[in-house]
């Protein structure tokens, strides 16, 4: 069973800077659509970057483009979200879990995502 568990988030002003890391365990990651998805309390979660296993691909939704870059090192079964320029609206718990068509992010839709996900990292962005 693939299983993955988040770390890495943490308070931070806005404008600054995280990196996320989901380290994954039961598999290889060669085959597999990675995601990073995000839930606020009380709102919808919502995808936000996801990777390629095809071609190394990768997608952001419009709210994290140009200031997240997602990654990954299928020989440490790692994947990276760096996390730059924070605003009080990236507050939320993120979750890395399988995108099968990245559809998390390209299609705006999780509802379709399986059950391999982590316990979530806490990522607070101040004002």
């Amino acid at each position: 069973q693939l299983q993955f568990v988040e770390s890495g988030g943490g308070l931070v002003q806005s404008g600054g800077s995280l990196r996320l890391s989901c380290a994954a365990s039961g598999s290889t990651l060669d085959y597999y659509q990675i995601g990073w998805i995000r839930q606020a309390p009380g709102k919808e979660r919502e995808g936000v970057s996801c990777i390629s296993s095809s071609d190394g691909s990768t997608y952001y939704s419009d709210s994290v483009k140009g200031r997240f870059t997602i990654s990954r090192d299928n020989a440490k079964l790692t994947v990276y979200l760096q996390m730059n320029s924070l605003k009080p609206e990236d507050t939320a718990v993120y979750y890395c879990t399988v995108d099968p068509f990245c559809w998390g992010v390209v299609r705006g839709e999780t509802a379709y995502l399986g059950p391999y996900w982590g316990q979530g990292t806490q990522v607070t962005v101040s004002s």
